[in-house]
């Protein structure tokens, strides 16, 4: 028997801090080794020419969230297929609290969807939408020691808006119980007033989505979230960041101390709203509905420069598929008759790292480093799964993706595994494609051919993150 299970040979070995050229042994399913030449595995894989990093650690992703007349198109196999294959070791989606349910029965049954599907490893936040007393008081402290350590409110949607005094008792409870809350900041009035103008003038195509939500919207919302942390002192991560004007929201927050954390998504520095006007302002413009809603190119300038200098701490997917021609997806009957009833979201967990790269790394705009960190070791340290995740070092997790770095390929739908019927980057050209996804040691995707079998992947329970300490705390 050979000293390690798997070495990993002749590749360049890239994490947030360093580029070095070395081989990877492993050993039990953990980083045994590093060094310049490993020798006596029971088996080889040979690295030649390839970049091997952390697997994509995505803490964004939406699986198995259906809601009436509208069906998801990922549950844990398909969206976990999709994961691998676009080099992501780890996911975290969401188990949603139905307003009047029991948060801790809404994780249980989530969970069940989980346990024997999963092909990544997998942590899952909260979404809590009715925050009683008994759901503050005991359920939630509750599933936080339990390793349920961070958890989503919204700012809208009509089934899941939070007033402002319900999101400063849920903040003041994060805090007490240091755990990272998420918040998807656009203004539900203003939403529903814009919303209400343009149907009445009959504007009702997929492309007004993005008008009845416009920046301003993402805006004030991200203040008023900020505004609140800052009153409870309690550090937030803003997520699906859009566009300039959140972006330097949370800027403002940062370089006045606060702990507020920003987040963005592949849409924003890849699509504009001119996408939602489909064919002629059709209805095919649905495909690109989510929201934040894509901004335009100065958007992706400001995210850009949110990247460079460290506003933003992680690149997620946002990956909340639908079946595009369906009764139960985007063309379902009320949908064809207004935007507002379009499922908002669009898939995404199997082409971020690839967007990223291409449009980073490739040309210029962020390091190798930048990428990783990112991708994948922020996202572990946030989250409460680092060491263990998001790094190669000896004793971390054996979770790899072994990366071609001059290979073009061209997105199609035909090339992906998710759920979806459709990819809102057909024909989108990059460079920069994953070879093989490693996960614990074991190859659980193979150069266009997911290997992993569900179940494969483990719940992981998280850690208290080290970026929800107060500012005040002793």
């Amino acid at each position: 028997m050979g000293d390690y299970d798997v070495a990993i040979r002749g590749g360049t070995v890239v994490t947030a801090s360093d580029v070095m050229q070395c081989d990877i042994g492993i050993r039990d399913g953990r980083i045994a080794a590093l060094a310049d030449r490993i020798t006596g595995a029971a088996s080889e894989i040979d690295a030649t020419g390839l970049l091997v990093m952390p697997g994509g650690i995505d803490s964004h992703v939406h699986l198995c969230q259906n809601s009436p007349g509208i069906r998801m198109a990922d549950d844990f196999v398909t969206g976990s297929m999709a994961a691998v294959a676009g080099g992501n070791t780890t996911i975290i989606p969401f188990a949603t609290q139905p307003r009047g349910a029991s948060l801790r029965d809404s994780v249980t049954q989530y969970q069940k969807l989980a346990e024997g599907n999963c092909i990544a490893d997998y942590g899952i936040h909260l979404i809590i939408t009715d925050p009683t007393p008994s759901i503050l008081g005991q359920e939630l402290p509750a599933l936080v020691a339990d390793g349920y350590t961070s958890f989503k409110v919204f700012m809208t949607y009509d089934e899941m808006v939070l007033n402002d005094r319900q999101l400063l008792d849920v903040f003041d409870v994060a805090r007490r119980e240091k755990a990272l809350v998420m918040v998807h900041c656009e203004g539900y009035d203003s939403i529903k007033f814009m919303t209400e103008r343009l149907e009445a003038a009959g504007r009702t195509a997929p492309y007004y989505h993005g008008k009845s939500r416009p920046e301003l919207v993402e805006r004030e919302a991200a203040h008023r979230a900020i505004s609140h942390a800052e009153l409870v002192d309690v550090p937030i991560m803003i997520v699906h960041v859009s566009g300039r004007q959140a972006m330097e929201q949370i800027r403002w927050a940062q370089q006045r101390g606060l702990k507020v954390y920003g987040e963005t998504c592949p849409q924003y520095i890849s699509l504009t709203e001119e996408d939602m006007k489909g064919n002629n302002c059709d209805e095919t413009g649905g495909k690109y509905v989510c929201s934040p809603p894509p901004r335009d190119r100065d958007g992706w300038d400001a995210i850009w420069e949110g990247l460079r200098t460290g506003v933003f701490q992680t690149f997620s997917s946002d990956h909340c598929p639908f079946i595009y021609d369906s009764a139960e997806g985007k063309l379902n009957p009320k949908g064809k008759q207004s935007f507002r009833y379009v499922p908002n979201g669009i898939p995404g967990v199997e082409t971020r790292l690839p967007i990223l790269f291409s449009e980073g790394v490739s040309k210029g705009r962020i390091t190798l480093e930048q990428f990783v960190a990112l991708t994948s070791t922020n996202h572990a340290k946030i989250y409460g799964l680092y060491p263990q995740k998001g790094s190669i070092a000896v004793g971390a997790d054996a979770d790899l993706v072994l990366w071609d770095a001059n290979r073009t390929v061209t997105i199609s739908q035909s090339l992906l595994h998710h759920g979806s019927d459709y990819t809102p980057w057909e024909g989108y050209e990059v460079t920069g494609w994953p070879v093989k996804t490693i996960l614990r040691g074991d190859v659980v995707y193979d150069d266009g051919k997911v290997v992993g079998k569900p179940g494969g992947g483990r719940f992981l329970k998280r850690a208290l993150s080290p970026y929800a300490v107060p500012n005040g705390a002793d």
